[in-house]
């Protein structure tokens, strides 16, 4: 059993923090400005939750929201990308595509493996970090067995912080982070996501990938809440626009226990991000009414359909190969009718390689103006 060293609290930059107190803490982390915070946060996102339940098929719009997110939480890391470079890599040969463009389609990647074991779970485990951090990474190197982890300043390049670097240590932390995860407690979920979104990050099991892997883990918690039904939320667009905030509000919870600034940091954090994802939510979905009703006035008859239109708002780069896979038409046909979306003007093309692909030029302006 893992016991709590209070004395031997005192974080040392340069020196393992393998005395990380383990969960849950014995500060108080419910304090009236957390607690209003949170109720706040709650309902923006019970708002978002209640508004997605009532879409046809919310499927059309997981593609679009995790690729943003996934941008998103690869640039905290300095993983530069674009929508357009994500969705034409989509659509053309992955192998071609950049190491920085390939980095966040792992990041898709891992948050639907990480979303497939938790549905077959009911449970957010070690298992499952690792194999997010596995997809994320794209090897098996799995929890850190040898020391010499440091966090260090991106300009000076001083050590800011040692995590712990016995890997039994890390493995105990880890299995008690699991029980705090999984453990149904009276504490308000969000609350409790940024709690063990401080521990996973303090920790810092993996050799890499630990910032990516975290916030995967913060979506997948609020699912596990019942809070959302899918990994909707763009929660690191918030992070970014407030990065040396973030940094300086986990480094402030190791030296001086303040909980509550970091905690209402990640409270706001989803309030805001809710209020936003919602309105890009809104946002694509009056475009695609809109394509839809374009493309019913202006294509014929045998032509239209509207899991046709809704194709090109799952995936913004599209070529013939999509619409035979998606049994929407034959080869020969399916050329027809990209070419006949083009004629109309809700389609624009160009060639790569061999292949014509298609563009749906007016949601990657939407996606972008939303960045």
């Amino acid at each position: 059993m893992y016991k709590k060293c209070y004395n031997m609290y005192s974080m040392i930059p340069t020196k393992p923090f393998n005395n990380l107190p383990p969960l849950p803490p014995t500060e108080n982390i419910e304090t009236a400005p957390i607690l209003k915070k949170a109720i706040s946060a709650n309902r923006e996102l019970a708002r978002l939750s209640g508004y997605c339940s009532l879409l046809p098929d919310e499927s059309i719009l997981l593609n679009t929201i995790i690729m943003k997110e996934a941008r998103a939480s690869s640039e905290v890391e300095n993983i530069i990308t674009t929508n357009d470079d994500l969705f034409r890599a989509l659509a053309i040969d992955e192998s071609h595509v950049g190491p920085a463009t390939k980095e966040v389609l792992n990041y898709r990647e891992a948050t639907r493996k990480g979303y497939s074991l938790m549905k077959e779970t009911g449970l957010l485990t070690t298992r499952t970090m690792v194999a997010i951090q596995e997809e994320l990474e794209q090897n098996s190197a799995g929890i850190r067995k040898l020391p010499g982890t440091a966090l260090t300043n991106d300009r000076t390049g001083d050590v800011i912080y040692t995590p712990p670097d016995n890997e039994s240590t890390i493995r105990v932390l880890l299995k008690n982070l699991e029980e705090y995860i999984n453990t149904n407690t009276t504490t308000d979920p969000l609350v409790k996501m940024a709690v063990m979104h401080y521990q996973f990050e303090s920790i810092h099991p993996f050799y890499d990938g630990n910032g990516r892997a975290g916030r995967i883990l913060n979506i997948l918690y609020i699912i596990s809440e019942g809070l959302l039904n899918s990994p909707i939320l763009y929660l690191s667009r918030y992070i970014i626009r407030n990065k040396t905030s973030y940094y300086e509000l986990l480094q402030l919870v190791r030296t001086k226990k303040t909980w509550d600034e970091w905690i209402i940091f990640m409270l706001t954090a989803v309030e805001q991000t809710a209020v936003q994802t919602l309105e890009t939510i809104k946002d694509i979905l009056a475009l695609m009414e809109k394509t839809i009703g374009h493309a019913r006035e202006n294509l014929p008859k045998t032509t239209y359909s509207k899991e046709l239109i809704e194709l090109f708002f799952v995936q913004p780069y599209t070529k013939i190969d999509h619409l035979v896979r998606n049994n929407i038409a034959e080869r020969r046909t399916a050329s027809k009718y990209l070419k006949q979306l083009e004629d109309i003007g809700i389609l624009e093309s160009f060639r790569s390689w061999k292949e014509t692909i298609y563009i749906n030029r007016e949601l990657m302006e939407l996606l972008k103006r939303a960045d």
